[in-house]
């Protein structure tokens, strides 16, 4: 008996997807929505296919605009030839399918300093624009500080002096920033230290550790340290 006598039709012989993701039983309902001669019957049909659309995709019942989404489908399948209308009015179009959303522009990050990352350019940025006076003085400091943090945590092998973040501030804003000549650069890294050893929580949190350590170490944990207390017991009777 020859294959033919099944009237068997191949997926590769039929009409192709247009969206695969939605499956060929929704490309057919569109298809026989399109059919539909009364319009309110269409509507409805087309609507309880929207329904079913969001069945198959439940990962986007969480986006905002999945039924404009959905409905946009719906006229890229019906190939945007379908008399429905849409929740929101607006009736999808193969131009507003081509649109391209706006470029996102990028940040400008200078390729020798970029090891003190966007922020501190930010932050230059700001006090360039700020008057002259002892505001602007102690920002600068504060901005010095960060850029000693970010290159310790950069670069942790080499010693990292003031005079490389004064240098290297000078060439950032070509001269226009300075700071005062007894400028200290170690204001965060202490307060950072500082705020490590003042801090209850982190120090109670080492002490449990230590203490969990040294009861591992006297009877190898709490459950290993029972047994043996057992076995002892045990060898005595």
């Amino acid at each position: 008996m020859s294959d033919n006598s099944h009237n068997l039709v191949y997926n590769s012989k039929k009409e192709g997807l247009i969206m695969p993701e939605y499956g060929r039983h929704i490309q057919e309902m569109i298809k026989y929505g399109k059919a539909i001669d009364d319009k309110d019957k269409r509507q409805a049909f087309i609507e309880k296919v929207v329904k079913l659309m969001m069945q198959i995709t439940p990962q986007n019942r969480n986006l905002d605009d999945v039924k404009v989404r959905m409905w946009q489908h719906v006229f890229r399948i019906a190939e945007y030839d379908i008399d429905v209308e849409t929740p929101n009015g607006e009736i999808p179009t193969p131009a507003a399918a081509k649109k391209k959303p706006a470029h996102i522009g990028y940040p400008v990050v200078q390729q020798r300093f970029r090891h003190y990352g966007h922020h501190v350019q930010q932050l230059i940025k700001k006090a360039l624009s700020m008057e002259d006076g002892e505001l602007k003085d102690a920002f600068v400091e504060v901005i010095g500080s960060y850029m000693k943090l970010a290159y310790k945590t950069w670069n942790r092998e080499h010693y990292v002096s003031d005079e490389i973040i004064i240098e290297d501030l000078a060439a950032m804003t070509n001269g226009e920033l300075e700071f005062k000549d007894d400028v200290k650069l170690d204001t965060l890294a202490r307060a950072n230290a500082s705020r490590r050893r003042s801090n209850p929580r982190d120090n109670n949190n080492n002490r449990g550790r230590k203490d969990n350590r040294k009861d591992n170490r006297r009877g190898g944990g709490g459950g290993r340290g029972r047994d043996n207390n057992k076995r002892q017991y045990r060898r005595r009777k």
